[in-house]
């Protein structure tokens, strides 16, 4: 009874931010009048602020899932879900298509499809790479540090690309890095929903023996817990939401680590099937009102990794001065 009230609560305030995050933006309209008058709705709602609702949504969910997972696995309170070079490898890909292209001539912008497909492609090699290792490596640390050198590896690999790039593909990769919501089509969002809530659906129904893992490996296994298939499922799904979601939005930080302390501080429970709900519900809200401040600046939009890493920033320190223990 406790938890649904938690999650009525969670829901109510999540519907204020989707009307708040639907009325944002250089033309201003009153939501609530025209969805109770049964008015027309407009078409900038329909084809652009639906989309970016619905992307922040997506986007709050699987970055704040995939936060609590890494941080369970890892038992790390700072873990993160770009913490294994996924985000990185995602980057790689986009720098590749809009900077490679000027080392052979070509300074046509690509679309944001192309931009998209990139950063799956990048994300995807990466995670194929951390995938071969957990099946190779039992040691979590072991792969954290060898995530922490791809990024790294990665990341000199593009500072590189950027010194060398022609200015124009440059200014788009620099933009891409800020993160955005704007870029998802309604065509794209069935896409992006599939690939990101289905593997956070798994990891709600095997969410038991995610609990097996809080309590460490040896205790998993003396409860029947296959440690190695568990790891698998936890890099399998952190990676693949992270990797989409960086390659259509950008990289969007401190989300993913903020948030699930967030969970744990006020709901008060170690039960990953109820905090992957709230943490999922919480990330959901945290966008939408990141998204809504984004774009309360008339024509100008603010990038909206700069405000993530606002309220994402506070939250970290706080948690490391309280020194707080929650894994």
């Amino acid at each position: 009874m406790k938890n649904r009230h938690f999650i009525i609560f969670l829901l109510i305030i999540l519907l204020f931010s989707i009307i708040i995050d639907l009325s944002s933006g250089s033309v201003k309209f009153n939501i609530l009048k025209i969805f109770f008058k049964n008015d027309e709705i407009p078409q900038i709602i329909t084809d652009i602020r639906i989309p970016r609702m619905l992307t922040a949504i997506l986007t709050g969910i699987s970055l704040s899932t995939s936060g609590l997972l890494l941080q369970t696995l890892f038992k790390n309170p700072l873990a993160g879900p770009y913490i294994f070079g996924i985000s990185s490898g995602a980057s790689l890909g986009v720098a590749v298509l809009l900077m490679g292209l000027s080392f052979v001539g070509i300074t046509t912008l690509p679309g944001n499809l192309s931009i998209a497909l990139a950063g799956i492609i990048g994300a995807g090699a990466i995670l194929f790479i951390i995938l071969i290792l957990s099946l190779k490596i039992n040691d979590t640390l072991t792969i954290l540090i060898i995530g922490v050198l791809l990024g790294g590896g990665i990341s000199a690999i593009v500072n590189i690309m950027q010194y060398f790039s022609n200015a124009n593909l440059l200014k788009k990769y620099v933009i891409w890095t800020m993160g955005s919501l704007d870029a998802i089509q309604k065509e794209q969002l069935i896409f992006l929903s599939l690939i990101t809530l289905i593997p956070i659906i798994l990891t709600i129904i095997f969410s038991k023996y995610i609990d097996g893992l809080y309590l460490g490996d040896e205790n998993a296994k003396t409860l029947g817990i296959n440690v190695k298939k568990v790891r698998i499922l936890i890099f399998a799904v952190t990676g693949i939401t992270t990797g989409v979601i960086t390659a259509f939005c950008g990289p969007i930080g401190f989300i993913g680590i903020a948030v699930p302390h967030l969970g744990r501080i006020i709901f008060k429970t170690s039960k990953h099937s109820s905090l992957l709900i709230y943490s999922s519900l919480i990330g959901a809200i945290i966008m939408l009102l990141s998204d809504s401040i984004s774009h309360s600046f008339g024509s100008q939009i603010i990038p909206i990794n700069s405000i993530t890493a606002l309220i994402g920033i506070p939250i970290i320190i706080w948690v490391i001065f309280k020194n707080k223990r929650f894994i």
